[in-house]
């Protein structure tokens, strides 16, 4: 009785807390400006199931997508799992649905326990690619501290769990062959594909009383990395998990290269070139702060640009693409979307205490992002294209630099002689359209 209420509490709190951290995520986001994603919904179910279900962009890299494929079908499997815990453990019960399904019930924790040995063998080949190879995606600046601790953290989590699990599995198989499982009171075995060998062999020799206590602190381990995993996500990157389908379903679905327009000075444009247009008739703007040019800070970007910031993966494939980073130039765009990432934590956690008008003079561009970052922008796409769930760090780059053009009149030199022939000319070149054919004619 005792247990099931210790249970109980923590089914709750954990659940409750997770939500609760949910819901400030979602707050976090909504800090970003309108955009339509809306538009065309059997195309974004399609991108969400391919890409995010399939993982088809992973698959440009065969070897970490085929470990990645093990972990992530080990992951939505095993919490099938979970619902004979859940129910176990409030009402006390041991292995309830083992009676009632049968053979179906040893093939689904047959097939749970192969997939955690899958899991177990990309879990360590992760931890060797990061800590032993040390692959050079995963040594760059903005890995350092946390962001390496976090992902060797989850990995750790996952090794635990799988133990976990082979430890309540394997010590109840062996007290099931012995004859005293809290399951039956015959002696037998579950014939789970992995346990029925674990069990046996690893467990067999032990006494009656260690088993009953190996399967209990396997079986409670495993709930404790259960919810420790699952609160543990809102705060890393791992987050993605959940996030993945979402963002890949309102991803954009335009042309890679089309860039965006500003509806207000679209709007103007559209009016200075109307002959029959009156300017008194325009209407009037709507009160508050005017729409700035471009971002400057977290708040002038949108919510589609926030969450892609939470579902970084930080898996680094944009920056080992990254024409500028792999020639020395300071740009990295995983650094972008982590550097939005947390300054929109920074600032969403202010407005909670201190009030939604708090400002603490701080912006993300300037404070996190350097301006010589942004310009070392190619605006190739290579960053979008190969990440694995649609992030587009190009689009915060762009309304980044937009910002500085158009409201601090900010541009390497080498881009003004540029701009000033385009407004004079009609062309990056410095001379007259009338004599651009001249090439073409003999000296």
């Amino acid at each position: 009785m005792i247990a099931a209420i210790i249970f109980s509490v923590l089914l709750i709190g954990g659940f409750g807390w997770f939500g609760w951290n949910i819901l400030k995520i979602r707050s976090n986001i909504l800090l970003g400006r309108e955009v339509n994603r809306k538009d065309k919904p059997g195309e974004r179910w399609k991108t969400m199931v391919l890409v995010a279900l399939g993982q088809k962009k992973m698959f440009a890299r065969p070897i970490p997508a085929l470990l990645h494929l093990g972990i992530y079908v080990a992951f939505v499997i095993t919490q099938v799992e979970l619902i004979e815990i859940i129910y176990d453990g409030i009402t006390g019960s041991h292995r309830a649905f083992m009676s009632s399904l049968g053979g179906l019930y040893t093939l689904a924790v047959s097939i749970i326990e192969i997939l955690s040995v899958a899991a177990l063998i990309a879990t360590i080949a992760f931890l060797s690619r990061r800590n032993i190879l040390k692959l050079a995606r995963f040594r760059k600046p903005e890995m350092k501290g946390f962001p390496t601790f976090d992902a060797n953290l989850i990995l750790f989590m996952e090794l635990i769990l799988v133990f976990c699990i082979f430890t309540m599995n394997g010590a109840d198989e062996a007290l099931y062959l012995k004859g005293a499982s809290h399951a039956s009171h015959k002696a037998g075995s579950f014939g789970f594909a992995i346990s029925s060998w674990v069990g046996p062999h690893i467990f067999g020799g032990f006494s009656v009383e260690t088993l009953h206590i190996l399967e209990r602190v396997g079986w409670w381990g495993h709930w404790f990395m259960v919810l420790a995993f699952l609160n543990y996500l809102p705060y890393s990157k791992h987050f993605h998990i959940l996030l993945a389908f979402p963002n890949t379903y309102y991803s954009n679905l335009e042309k890679k290269g089309k860039f965006t327009n500003m509806e207000a000075v679209t709007n103007e444009v559209k009016l200075m070139l109307d002959p029959t247009a009156d300017p008194y008739a325009a209407p009037v703007a709507a009160e508050g702060t005017p729409q700035r040019f471009g971002a400057k800070d977290i708040t002038d970007l949108t919510w589609k640009n926030l969450m892609d910031a939470y579902t970084c993966t930080e898996c680094g494939r944009c920056t080992s693409s990254c024409p500028a980073n792999i020639t020395g130039k300071k740009l990295s765009p995983r650094k972008i979307m982590m550097d939005t990432r947390d300054r929109m934590v920074e600032l969403a956690d202010g407005k909670r205490k201190n009030g939604k008008d708090y400002e603490d003079g701080k912006s993300l561009l300037g404070d996190y992002i350097t301006e010589e970052e942004v310009w070392a922008c190619t605006s190739c796409n290579a960053c979008v294209q190969e990440c694995p769930v649609n992030i587009d760090p190009l689009a915060i780059i762009v309304d980044l630099r937009r910002y500085l053009v158009m409201e601090e009149s900010k541009m390497p030199t080498e881009l003004t002689g540029m701009l000033t022939n385009i407004e004079n000319n009609g062309a990056p070149w410095q001379f007259s359209p009338a004599d651009r054919g001249n090439w073409i004619h003999e000296d």
